[in-house]
């Protein structure tokens, strides 16, 4: 049986699982839930954990695949571009021990990784933005 079929069938059973496990918290109610502690929420979110591991390894076997298929090459600048930009934006980010809105302590280095999130994010998007007003000021002035 070929990958395809047996990925189908393991997506079908989880799929089913997941709407039989969801049916039965709707029915329950929020209040029946609440009152249980959260009876019936274990299984559902095994069934979603079930589901992120399988689709995480699925993706680790098929980019692996590709990179002995293809050309690494291109693929390991792209990475390094990757790490490149998490470094910049660790470097850019400002780590301050803070207190938020429930009186809980952050400490400097989570608010250092939260910034460094934050700068990554908007890095990136600066230069999707650059990319797409690129490909489009390129794309007319070839016409």
């Amino acid at each position: 049986m070929a990958l395809h079929k047996i990925l189908k069938i393991v997506a079908l059973v989880l799929s089913v699982a997941g709407i039989v496990l969801w049916g039965m918290i709707v029915a329950k109610g929020d209040e029946a839930i609440i009152e249980s502690g959260g009876e019936g929420l274990d299984a559902i979110l095994y069934v979603a954990y079930i589901t992120f591991a399988i689709v995480l390894v699925a993706v680790l076997i098929f980019v692996i695949k590709g990179l002995f298929e293809g050309n690494i090459k291109k693929t390991l600048v792209s990475l390094g571009a990757f790490v490149l930009i998490f470094v910049i934006a660790y470097v850019l980010a400002g780590g301050v021990e803070s207190v938020n809105r429930d009186g809980e302590i952050i400490t400097a280095q989570t608010s250092k990784w939260i910034g460094t999130g934050l700068y990554a994010f908007y890095i990136m998007a600066i230069l999707a933005i650059i990319a797409m007003v690129f490909s489009g000021v390129k794309k007319l002035t070839t016409r």
